[in-house]
């Protein structure tokens, strides 16, 4: 919300607390699984059930030592986290919803339901290793042996049975996919491949490669660990490795009546802990059940035809469960055919569907431990991350307890200028004191009006009443005195200013709580002692002593960039301008874009006053040609007067040595400061914005500066700004020409009884690339018609309009179906709206206009597209689509979901698909 009194600015946000994490903890990314220690200083991507967000520029920072805790559930989860980071609680849960809400780690119960991640609709990603190795690596984790020269698998053939045969044993296709991938590794020319040990039904296959890879991934000879380094692997090597691994010591177990599960048992512990991380991002939940059998003596072969007592550690067991079951047969799914077939089997049996899987743990335990460095982060837009699978806030900008509010408003300094740009321009420091004032009253009285989410938030608020009054246009209001940013003069008037802000702000506390009463927390002789209060003028401090004080805390120096536009384009918060004139792109209503000419409060002031061709002032400094220092001066001499936090970013240039960048932390806590966040540029993460040609260090007319956006092709009006830049507006979309160019794909989808077919045609820009004008799609199947024909007429619409169309891509491929998507071409995909983004993308690729991303859900090279008769567009009474199919390109699916009713039921019988569920039937 934000409102506007004279020279204030208001905004009311609500804040998360901090929450930190230990260096290994594992989080969840959209390049695959990352532990915190990889992901400082830098920015991610964080997938949030199953979606994608983007981290803050810095990604994960430290926050120094703290008292960590050690969270365990009973499913087998464990976190380490300190006490007051948030974690996503169960409050209520129903068939059919779920309530939930965020409670400090420290303030869970044994027996306390917390959330988990579902990234069922994200389980691809890039990576090192490949199907082969992984699972190679699999076996060699689960019946291998490791040594200082080779790798060694094993496997184990049943007996034959004494009076006949028992058919084709199950480990057969466990040696068979061995040996092929196997043979993906480099290997001597006279590689056997397995050999049989005789008299112990055993077959051995040793592999130098396989040595090597194990080493590479981080193992040691004798050591089969599943390392960090196997966990940062690609979804396809997860899918080896997990194959791999149950089938050397998975099972599949149980019947309908007492429930079917597959199990995987293991000595090591944090094994299966690692697997169970690894299934859940494969959307797979399970169970990890501690001691299942005792350590003790058992009796085993003894290798010489006998049998004696040996000592055995304990076992755990990993059961997967529920709906989980027919996922794991689709995404992981035994080689070893004996296994395969009884999980068909058994899940072929069920008669009405699998337990649904709430993707919740239930706490064990939350015990101390120990002291360590912790690490935080921020991912704007959900405030959330996946912390070794649980579901956990992350920090926000201004460090609040749990359900803390803050309230932030900030005060416009360049409207209160006397007599701007001569030799005695000030701020009208009366002016300013009764504004602050006002400000106070006005955020005060937020706190009794603001209707709040959550009963814990409004009781949290009341408590404290704390707000955060701050400034905006302070670099503007040191241009217009003359001072230039990080000067001497600048420092010495950005002090006097901020001052006489925080002497007003708790002047007008005292004087509210005279009238209405203290914050109800206010404890006298403990917030007198307070450092912050020890430095404000005496007669304050007595004002305090006598009356009490409103607000807990009370000055804060917030981003403001969106408030600093409200407010005239001045400069925002504490920050330097970044460009005296840019160029912004702003999104118009019919979805173009229009180029506006921004230029900067005080910029346009000093024209207005000056006169057009008056030399600027050494005061006009932007960003661009500041040094580290006067930002970090400037920092300290706000600090000084602000009980809370402060928002401040130092812009480094690219080229900066490292030493200079190290000196510039050593420099900001030899001045004292709370914190400091730098920002350089570079060819990875770009910059936000950008200035167009070199800076200069002398100030000078200001150079023109630009978002970065791809110049729209459609129609569109040339002109020439005064800056002597080119600026394009797009005024109406193209006109069809007579005939286009096109290709038809044909899209088949297990829930549709006719295939989908869908033409795209393309046209000519002006750059002379190919790129799309519009698309249909033709079915048999009147099921999708309406939805059909009017989302094409949609995305046509804006293809036509030209720019950066490639958004509508992302736009159909994040589109999740709530009863589950479908396995196409032996990739997962959400929804038949992703399946089709994926067609046009691959369209896109193949006709030039998009570069191979390597995120779509097929991992081969895009078709070469038959070109058909397309003069005219296609119509939805052409000619029976099913007679073109010599023009185009088929996506084959196999699922064994039923297209009707979604249910695991759909078995292969008498050569047709054969729904055990609903009934439904379709023969090849």
């Amino acid at each position: 919300r934000i409102n506007r009194l004279n020279n204030l600015n208001y905004c009311e946000t609500i804040h998360a607390t901090n929450p930190c994490v230990t260096a290994d903890t594992w989080v969840q990314t959209a390049n695959g699984p990352r532990q915190v220690s990889t992901l400082t200083g830098q920015p991610f991507q964080a997938l949030v059930d199953g979606r994608v967000y983007d981290s803050a520029t810095d990604g994960f920072f430290s926050t120094g030592v703290k008292d960590v805790l050690r969270l365990t559930t009973k499913e087998g989860h464990t976190l380490r986290l300190t006490g007051n980071h948030l974690v996503r609680k169960v409050v209520r849960k129903t068939r059919d919803e779920m309530q939930v809400e965020w409670v400090a780690a420290d303030q869970l119960s044994a027996g306390d339901e917390v959330v988990l991640h579902d990234h069922r609709t994200h389980a691809v990603w890039p990576g090192v290793g490949s199907m082969s190795e992984g699972y190679l690596l699999g076996l060699l984790v689960g019946d291998g042996t490791l040594k200082t020269d080779k790798a060694v698998l094993s496997v184990w053939q049943p007996p034959a049975v004494v009076n006949g045969s028992n058919g084709t044993p199950g480990v057969h296709g466990v040696m068979d996919a061995a040996f092929a991938a196997a043979k993906t590794l480099p290997h001597r020319l006279d590689f056997q491949g397995w050999t049989e040990v005789q008299g112990r039904n055993e077959f051995r296959m040793s592999l130098g490669a396989l040595k090597t890879l194990a080493l590479d991934m981080g193992m040691k000879p004798g050591a089969k660990d599943i390392t960090p380094a196997m966990e940062c692997t690609s979804s396809d090597f997860y899918q080896g490795f997990l194959r791999g691994f149950f089938d050397a010591d998975g099972s599949v177990q149980g019947t309908q009546e007492k429930g079917v599960s597959v199990r995987l048992a293991q000595s090591d512990l944090d094994r299966l802990r690692a697997v169970q991380r690894m299934l859940l991002r494969f959307g797979i939940n399970s169970t990890l059940y501690q001691e299942r059998r005792p350590a003790g003596l058992r009796m085993l072969p003894d290798g010489r035809g006998g049998a004696r007592d040996y000592p055995c550690q304990e076992q755990h067991e990993l059961v997967i469960s529920g709906e989980n079951l027919a996922l794991f047969r689709d995404r992981v799914g035994f080689a070893d055919s004996d296994k395969m077939a009884r999980l068909e089997s058994a899940l072929a049996g069920y008669k009405r569907a699998l337990n649904r899987e709430r993707f919740v743990a239930t706490v064990e335990a939350l015990v101390e431990d120990g002291r360590e460095e912790v690490f935080d982060v921020q991912i704007p837009g959900i405030n959330a991350f996946d912390a070794n699978g649980l579901y956990v806030h992350n920090c926000g900008e201004q460090p609040l307890p749990p359900y803390g509010a803050c309230l932030l408003g900030s005060v416009n300094l360049a409207s209160l200028v006397v007599d701007p740009f001569s030799d005695t321009a000030d701020i009208n420091i009366p002016a300013l004191a009764r504004l602050v004032k006002t400000a106070v009253r006005l955020m005060d009285n937020v706190i009794d009006v603001s209707r709040f989410p959550l009963p814990e938030q409004e009781n949290e608020a009341h408590a404290k009443r704390r707000i955060g009054l701050g400034v905006t246009g302070l670099a503007d209001a040191l241009i217009m005195c003359n001072a230039r940013y990080g000067s001497e003069r600048a420092v010495r008037l950005t002090e006097t200013w901020m001052k006489a802000i925080e002497r007003a702000a708790y002047l007008a506390s005292t004087d509210l709580a005279r009238v209405k009463g203290a914050f109800p927390l206010y404890e006298a002789d403990k917030y007198l002692r307070g450092e912050m209060i020890q430095r404000l003028d005496p007669d304050v401090q007595d004002a305090i002593r006598t009356h009490g004080i409103r607000n807990a805390l009370i000055t804060s120096i917030a981003p403001t960039g969106t408030i600093s536009l409200f407010a005239d384009n001045v400069s925002s918060g504490l920050e330097p301008v970044f460009s005296f004139k840019y160029t912004r792109h702003v999104l118009q209503l019919d979805g173009t874009r229009k180029e506006e000419e921004v230029s900067d409060y005080a910029y346009r002031l000093y024209r207005k006053l000056k006169g057009e061709n008056t030399p600027l002032t050494d005061a006009f400094v932007d960003a661009q040609q500041l040094a580290p220092r006067d930002h970090l001066v400037m920092q300290a001499a706000v600090q000084k007067h602000i009980d809370s936090s402060i928002s401040k970013t130092i812009n480094c240039p690219e080229d900066i040595a490292f030493d200079a960048f190290k000196d510039i932390y050593m420099e900001a806590y030899d001045l004292g400061l709370k914190g400091v966040t730098t920002y350089r540029p570079n060819d990875v993460t770009g910059a936000v914005l950008e200035v167009k040609g070199a800076k200069k260090a002398k100030a000078r007319e200001p150079e023109q500066a630009t978002l970065p956006f791809d110049k729209p092709t459609a129609q569109r009006q040339t002109t020439k700004s005064d800056m002597g830049s080119t600026v394009h507006q797009m005024f109406q979309p193209l006109e069809r020409p007579e005939s286009l160019k096109g290709h038809t794909y044909k899209l088949i989808w297990p829930e549709s009884e006719h295939a989908l077919y869908v033409t795209l045609n393309d046209f000519i820009d002006d750059n002379g690339r190919e790129r799309p004008f519009e698309v249909f799609i033709n079915s048999k199947n009147m099921e999708h018609y309406a939805w059909t024909v009017a989302l094409c007429r949609m995305i046509s619409a804006v293809f036509r309009r030209g720019g950066d169309v490639s958004f509508v891509v992302e736009e159909l491929k994040n589109v999740f179906d709530p009863r589950g998507g479908h396995w196409v071409g032996g990739k997962y995909v959400p929804s038949l709206l992703a399946a089709l983004g994926e067609v046009i993308e691959r369209h896109m690729i193949a006709t030039g206009f998009l570069k191979r991303s390597g995120a779509t859900f097929h991992d081969a090279p895009p078709p070469e597209a038959k070109v058909v008769n397309l003069d005219v567009a296609p119509s939805n009474d052409r000619d029976d689509p099913d007679q073109a199919h010599n023009h185009t390109h088929t996506h084959d699916a196999r699922m064994r979901f039923c297209p009707k009713c979604s249910q695991p039921g759909l078995i292969k019988q008498e050569g047709c698909d054969t729904c055990l569920e609903c009934g439904y039937s379709k023969c090849g």
